[in-house]
């Protein structure tokens, strides 16, 4: 597979995360560095976070989530390895403005804030329509 972003090929997207359907929340990745990524999520009407068209803040923060294990799982892509297994170690922080609803698309942009011995902080933003709705800081762990 080409190193070409962005990218929405669905089947390169979820190569690098562990989840799969119907728990796939990222859908893109418009950039990416080693100390940041943008990924893109479609919230779809069959999402398991859909109560009553709106998506909830439970979606928001595992869709958080999955873009720093996007980032990971590129990471290893480009050194040519399988992308690890991660979990979300602690949420220090989440503020949601507003929830979006079915049909709306996501942008989170991810800034590494450290990273040591598979223990990584990061901030996260996201936005909808260039608009900021959520924020958050969290540690991962990868296996």
């Amino acid at each position: 597979m080409e190193n070409r972003l962005p990218t929405s090929d669905k089947d390169f997207v979820e190569s690098l995360i562990p989840q799969r359907f119907p728990f796939v929340m990222v859908h893109e990745i418009t950039e990416y560095s080693e100390s940041h990524l943008i990924s893109g999520f479609e919230i779809r009407e069959d999402n398991l976070f859909i109560q009553d068209g709106v998506f909830q803040a439970s979606g928001m923060i595992e869709h958080q989530a999955q873009s720093v294990a996007l980032h990971t799982g590129y990471q290893y892509f480009l050194l040519g390895k399988d992308a690890p297994t991660g979990y979300i170690g602690a949420i220090k922080s989440f503020e949601a403005e507003i929830l979006p609803k079915t049909g709306d698309h996501l942008a989170s942009e991810i800034t590494i804030l450290n990273e040591v011995m598979g223990v990584t902080l990061v901030d996260i933003v996201t936005r909808l329509n260039g608009k900021v709705i959520a924020k958050s800081q969290m540690k991962t762990a990868v296996k």
